[in-house]
């Protein structure tokens, strides 16, 4: 336990170093640091919060804060000129944050530190804190700090006298701050006026996703309990969530009456509850101040950043905003018909305000949706119209970098994707829509298993919908698919478990929890029996298909493997789907068995082509395969020597790859079982770094 404590303390001096370094530069934030680290935002965030307790941007504000105090104390500079030099752009920010902190304003830093001086100097490692703390953390540095010291070793740096030591004994601390937007009522008797009220809701809780410093629970968690009586209590547990906002409203005219309720659940007090009155003409005030008058109310500091961005209109026009509210009204239901609804809703809004980036954006993703698994692609021109006016308007508005993420998703230039989304996020750090789209980016088209775990985890903290039984299990799937590509087995199993606890009949989760026992067993009879009962739920899902096919191809049951294979191509061809192009090297081999060697080298020719673009770390495993296939061993070698040199690939490549027909030319030589050795090692020790840094962060 020292030696964890020790390289705790080094990691934040080292950190605490790097701010310092940028200390005068504002825009040094999360993104930055975590570069300089050589981290990913995710595993800082977690890192930073085990081991200090504080979010990343509250430590690097408390770094700047303890530099303000020493350059008052020190020098004779103004409280502007500190401001500057610490890395805050705003004066009123800074001596907000300074007062919160210290309990004072910087103005009295140097009058309050020259009478304590007086009375004799306090230990060098001491913060400077408010009076009514003073005495005590005096009396217990100087006491009780001895016994304190004894206990738990080093204290973690960064951390004050003051935060440590007077919520000693609280389980709970310390805690981030957490908040749930429960869906309003439409307490109107018109229910056409119900996008209104929902649109109200949507914009305040995408006004409080733009705060770092608070967790937002995603509208998919909240959307359930818009028909459930359960309690403020029960809910707030059931979503791990400090505070609940209740909302209800109606338009009456050109009337908005909008009635808040700010609760904090662990004491079921009401912090707020107020009745906004307001002419329609003013709904963006409304939003604003709703927002606003949470975040003061449980004492979030929002930075002038982030309070530019809420203050920001989204178009100046209310007739547009109107279509507006009603496409995304019609967007978020997910049904086919609405989506294409939604779309007619969004150009009739732009059509009045020719500028209106949201309604842009929301076009683009609406068109994404509509395009999203078919195999011939309509939309892609006006997915990229949309997205690129959307940014031209707005490059800074998450929905506009969204919109043009997904566009290079629908081209399937994955790598220029990537950016787009990682920058939604950073503009709003609670926005569930480009985690989504993230998770799906690092197992599916980008594929890195570290990154995977890392958004599927964060996703997870802002999607507990343990009430809802189908989100619940694929949250946990998606955890369980995570852990098992990165070879924690045991976590896989339980995650996979409590997916199907909640959705017995979540067939994905049937299927990979078959391979999650294989990876515990290594028994392909039983991963085969396994799959088999789970097509029999649904003989026609072409996923499940895909998958028994490949288990008998394994076993080198050739016919039994086309049999399933047949049915799949079928099936996937009548639905109009482009799914799995890696599977058609494994359906080339069995047509080739078959003697249908003209179909089978239109699958091998698919296949290689495939590959050959492929921007993943899998691209020269799979030529690999193909030139194999063809008995150019030498090509073969070359391209799987390349693969060795990758990293971040999942357990199944150690698992099944020389398992694979495709590679039995491959497997002859004794340079690839040299190469695979490499390739072993390469996963176990990545899964050894992991594994202490999740430790670290108490993930496992």
């Amino acid at each position: 336990m020292p030696e964890y404590r020790n390289t705790g303390q080094d990691f934040l001096q080292k950190i605490t170093e790097i701010i310092e370094d940028n200390i005068s530069n504002e825009q040094f934030g999360v993104a930055q640091l975590a570069g300089k680290t050589g981290m990913s935002r995710s595993n800082l965030l977690r890192k930073v919060k085990k081991l200090s307790g504080l979010s990343v941007s509250q430590f690097i504000r408390q770094v700047r804060l303890k530099q303000a105090m020493e350059l008052l104390r020190e020098t004779s500079l103004t409280t502007s000129e500190t401001s500057y030099r610490t890395g805050f752009s705003s004066l009123s920010y800074f001596i907000k944050c300074f007062r919160e902190y210290y309990g004072y304003p910087p103005g009295e830093a140097v009058k309050r530190w020259s009478k304590e001086e007086e009375k004799g100097p306090l230990p060098d490692d001491t913060d400077f804190v408010a009076p009514e703390v003073k005495d005590k953390s005096r009396f217990l540095t100087r006491g009780a700090s001895v016994i304190l010291a004894s206990i738990l070793g080093v204290m973690l740096l960064g951390v004050s006298i003051y935060y440590s030591l007077i919520h000693e004994g609280d389980e709970n601390l310390p805690n981030e701050k957490s908040i749930a937007v429960l869906p309003f009522k439409n307490d109107s008797n018109d229910s056409t006026n119900v996008y209104i009220i929902n649109g109200l809701m949507d914009a305040i809780l995408n006004n409080l996703q733009k705060v770092e410093d608070l967790r937002v629970i995603s509208r998919t968690s909240t959307e359930k309990y818009r028909h459930q009586n359960k309690s403020i209590t029960e809910i707030a547990e059931e979503l791990d969530v400090q505070y609940c906002v209740e909302g209800s409203g109606q338009k009456s005219g050109n009337q908005l009456l909008l009635n808040i309720q700010l609760i904090d659940a662990r004491s079921d007090k009401h912090l707020l509850s107020r009745q906004y009155k307001r002419d329609a003409n003013h709904i963006f005030e409304l939003q604003n101040d709703v927002a606003k008058s949470i975040a003061d109310e449980i004492e979030v500091i929002v930075t002038p950043a982030e309070a530019a961005r809420m203050e920001k209109r989204p178009t100046d026009d209310l007739v547009a905003y109107d279509w507006f509210l009603k496409g995304r009204h019609l967007l978020e239901t997910g049904d086919r018909n609405n989506i294409q609804q939604s779309v007619e809703c969004f150009r009739k809004a732009i059509a009045v305000d020719v500028e209106f980036a949201r309604a842009y954006a929301a076009t683009g993703i609406a068109f994404y949706f509509l395009d999203q698994n078919q195999a011939e692609k309509q939309f892609s021109d006006s997915i990229s119209f949309y997205s690129d006016r959307a940014m031209f308007f707005d490059p800074h508005l998450p929905q506009s970098l969204i919109s043009k993420g997904l566009y290079y998703m629908e081209t399937g230039e994955y790598v220029l994707a990537e950016p787009y989304f990682e920058k939604a996020l950073e503009y709003s750090p609670n926005n569930d829509l480009a985690i989504m789209f993230l998770i799906n980016l690092y197992v599916n088209y980008l594929p890195n298993t570290q990154k995977y775990l890392e958004y599927a985890l964060r996703g997870l903290e802002l999607d507990l919908s343990d009430y809802d039984s189908t989100v619940a299990s694929f949250n946990y799937l998606h955890i369980s698919n995570a852990f098992i590509q990165n070879g924690f087995v045991g976590e896989a199993v339980k995650f996979i478990n409590k997916s199907l606890d909640y959705k017995p009949d979540n067939l994905y989760s049937e299927y990979t929890r078959a391979y999650i026992l294989y990876a515990q067993n290594r028994n392909l009879n039983q991963t085969r029996d396994l799959l088999q009962e789970t097509l029999q739920k649904d003989t026609n899902r072409v996923d499940v298909l895909q998958e028994v096919a490949k288990i008998y191809y394994y076993q080198k049951d050739f016919e039994t493997a086309y049999h399933y294979y047949k049915k799949y191509n079928a099936l996937k061809t009548a639905l109009k789907m482009d799914i799995y192009p890696a599977e058609n090297g494994r359906i080339g081999y069995v047509y080739a068995e078959m003697g249908q060697e003209e179909k089978a080298q239109e699958y091998l020719d698919a296949f290689r082509k495939y590959a050959e673009k492929d921007q993943s770390v899998y691209k020269h495993a799979n030529l690999a395969l193909y030139y194999s296939y063809q008995n150019n061993v030498e090509e073969a070698l070359r391209h799987f020597r390349l693969f060795a040199k990758e990293d971040h690939f999942h357990l199944w490549t150690i698992l099944f790859f020389d398992k694979d027909p495709l590679a039995e030319n491959l497997k002859k030589t004794h340079e690839f079982k040299k190469f695979f050795r490499q390739v072993e090692k390469t996963f176990y020790e990545q899964h050894e770094k992991m594994k202490m840094e999740l430790m670290e962060e108490g993930v496992l």
